[in-house]
Parts: C-alpha cells; structure tokens; sequence
C-alpha cells in the first residue's frame, strides 16, 4: 500500500537529507581516492596511449599546476563512481513511500542492476569505443606543419566525459521501467514515441560526448537497445502495478 501523502515541506526537508548523504559519502570517496589519483589517471589514459603509440603525439602538462588538477579530478571521478551505489539508495529511499510494499522490497536488486549497469555502460565505453575514437582522432597527426601534444586536462576531460557518457547511458532501462511503473508514462506511449526518443538520444549523446561523429553514434546505438530494452521490461511488470492499483481502490 501507499502511504499517505505528505506535505511539500516535508518532501523538501527528506530531499535534503537525501542529498546530504549523497554529497557527504562523495566527499569521503573522493579523498579516499585521492591518494591514488595518478593510477586513475593512468586507467583513463591507457586507450589513449596504446593508440598514439608511434604516432608522434605525445602527452604533456603545460602549466605548474595541470598535473595537480587533472589528479584532483581524477579523485573526484574515482569519488563518484565509488560513491554510486550510495547514491542509488539514497534515491530508492526518497521514492519509496510513493510505491506499493512489493515494489519496496526491490531496493536492493534496483541498487544492485543501476551499480551494474553504470559500470557495464563503463566498461563498454573504455573497452570497445575508446580504442576506436582515440584511433580516429589520432589519425589527423599527419600534416607537415602540425605537431599533435595533447595536455593531460584535455584528455582527461575527454576520456572522463566518455566514461560518464557511456556509464549514465547504460541507466536508460531503469529511467524507462520507473517512468512506467510509477504510471507517468505508458508503455503504448513510450513505443508510440520510440521515433521522438530515437532523436532524443541522438541529441543526448551528442551532449555527452565530444564533438566527433563516432563517439556520438557509438553512443546512440546501444541506448538505442537500451531503451527497447526497458520498454520490455516495464510492458512485463505494468500490468502487475495496474492490479494493484484496483485492488487499492476496491479496498478503500
């Protein structure tokens, strides 16, 4: 069952709470981090590497304090992706009142699929799209009077970018069932609009990633499936929320 509705006030004062918590454990995980910023760095970067290897292109720091910002922000990256299933939970736990007991229970598997996804999302990019962009950017070192030096904040900023990218595109399926199952949108209408959603994952993509087409299209594609993906599973459990719902109002 439900529980009673609460007042605006009180919603804003859990909120709070809720973002406290998400802000305080990101914090704790980014320092704890930071003292392994470099090996970050060098995680992030090694795509890269391997892909202008005997290129000519080379990695440099051009001011005193490049290296210790990009590290900072490497701490930072660490400190998010650690804190996630925290985060997650802390979601959970602010939306909770407004769905039904058995719904409740699935906190930890929601927590347990979102961390996973976000990390699968990850890895996808790093594994498979980052060898294939860093290729294809490098590839452009060829003309006789420029000289290719990427500085270690630029790369870092694309090669973080792309991780987020691809680890917050692979949380489309949970986005999509909740969308569903809170009863905001049906599935008809998320399959009626799959045209609309089509472009507006091209839009977000091309937002979250660099300006390049392939990154983009890589992106695209498989929240594309993505997508899909979740409309199936929302058209499973709906009608499950639906039979709920009467039986609430017959009970009333």
């Amino acid at each position: 069952m439900i529980d009673e509705p609460a007042p605006i006030t009180d919603h804003l004062a859990e909120l709070r709470r809720r973002l406290f918590r998400i802000l305080l454990a990101l914090m704790v995980f980014t320092i704890a981090a930071f003292g392994y910023a470099e090996e970050v760095f060098l995680f992030l970067v090694e795509p890269v590497v391997q892909s202008v290897e005997g290129t000519g292109t080379h990695l440099q720091a051009i001011s005193p304090t490049e290296t210790f910002f990009t590290y900072l922000k490497c701490a930072l990256l660490a400190g998010f992706v650690l804190s996630l299933p925290v985060t997650f939970w802390q979601v959970w736990a602010f939306i909770a009142p407004g769905l039904y007991e058995s719904e409740r229970r699935t906190v930890i598997p929601f927590v347990l699929i979102s961390s996973l996804l976000f990390a699968g999302g990850a890895i996808f990019g790093y594994t498979q799209v980052f060898p294939l962009v860093f290729d294809f950017l490098s590839s452009f070192d060829d003309s006789p009077i420029i000289e290719q030096n990427w500085t270690m904040s630029a790369v870092f900023s694309t090669t973080s970018r792309l991780f987020l990218a691809f680890g917050t595109a692979f949380e489309l399926p949970v986005v999509v069932f909740f969308l569903s199952v809170s009863g905001l949108v049906s599935t008809r209408k998320l399959l009626s609009g799959t045209p609309y959603a089509l472009l507006a994952i091209f839009v977000v993509a091309a937002v979250l990633t660099p300006p390049d087409p392939m990154s983009q299209v890589l992106l695209a594609l498989p929240m594309f499936i993505l997508y899909v993906v979740g409309v199936a599973v929302a058209w499973v459990f709906e009608p499950k929320r639906k039979r709920k719902e009467i039986q609430s109002s017959q009970d009333e």
